[in-house]
């Protein structure tokens, strides 16, 4: 039986397994999904040596970046986006790839509308850097927000502290990247000032356990659209999905 699984640090809030089985259980696929919990991603050979039926993994946080340096190879996406959040193993080569860009690209493009040219993206993370390659891509210019400047930046950065009604009345999207408001802390929201926020914005939260965060919320309250992190899974998983049989068509 074909095995397929998820690591990451705290998984209780992921919905891949229970997404992947019930796929599983409908389609009468010969395979089974896991969840793998590792306190660190030098445990992922072992994994590997243990479950030698092991051919697809997905990887969340704190994963996407430090798991590079375990994979023979990456796709054109994970290459450039720097984050990898799936594996294919096929004869032994694990070869990382990036379905998270394909899955917020299909999430967002329907709700982006005209003078949606600047975005501000909560975090540096994997999940981030693949949000900044989709915009860089849209053509839509892109501020990081930290808590935190880095010494070395990656992208351009500014603190939670530079977020001001300027700031703001500039860059009508607003991604959260961060696992802020996730299960189980749902009280807990990025520190913006969110009365700047208008209708004319869109707020996106990469979070999709609760389903509405407080993120959003806060969005609702100034009249922003609202989209939380959902759609961005299920197309990532399918993304996925095909990469994992690319070799069986």
């Amino acid at each position: 039986m074909r095995t397929f699984g998820l690591i990451g640090g705290t998984l209780a809030h992921s919905f891949s397994a229970a997404y992947f089985t019930k796929k599983f259980e409908e389609q009468q696929i010969n395979a089974v999904y896991k969840n793998f919990p590792l306190e660190s991603i030098g445990e992922l050979n072992e994994l590997l040596v243990q479950n030698p039926e092991m051919v697809g993994l997905n990887v969340t946080i704190p994963f996407k970046q430090s798991v590079i340096p375990f994979l023979d190879t990456l796709s054109p996406e994970a290459e450039a986006v720097g984050a990898v959040n799936t594996i294919h193993i096929s004869n032994g080569v694990r070869k990382g790839h990036n379905t998270d860009v394909a899955g917020f690209a299909a999430s967002i493009k329907p709700f982006l509308a005209f003078g949606m040219e600047r975005a501000l993206v909560l975090g540096n993370g994997g999940a981030a850097a693949a949000v900044h390659y989709v915009f860089q891509r849209l053509g839509i210019e892109v501020w990081h927000v930290v808590r935190q400047l880095s010494s070395q930046p990656r992208f351009r950065e500014m603190t939670y502290g530079d977020v001001n009604k300027y700031v703001l009345k500039a860059c009508h999207i607003i991604v959260n990247a961060t696992p802020v408001g996730t299960w189980p802390s749902v009280e807990e929201r990025p520190k913006l000032p969110y009365s700047y926020v208008s209708t004319g914005h869109l707020l996106v939260d990469l979070v999709y356990n609760p389903p509405t965060t407080e993120f959003m919320k806060e969005g609702q309250a100034q009249g922003a659209v609202v989209l939380n992190g959902l759609s961005m899974l299920h197309n990532q998983a399918e993304e996925s999905w095909k990469i994992w049989n690319s070799n069986q068509r």
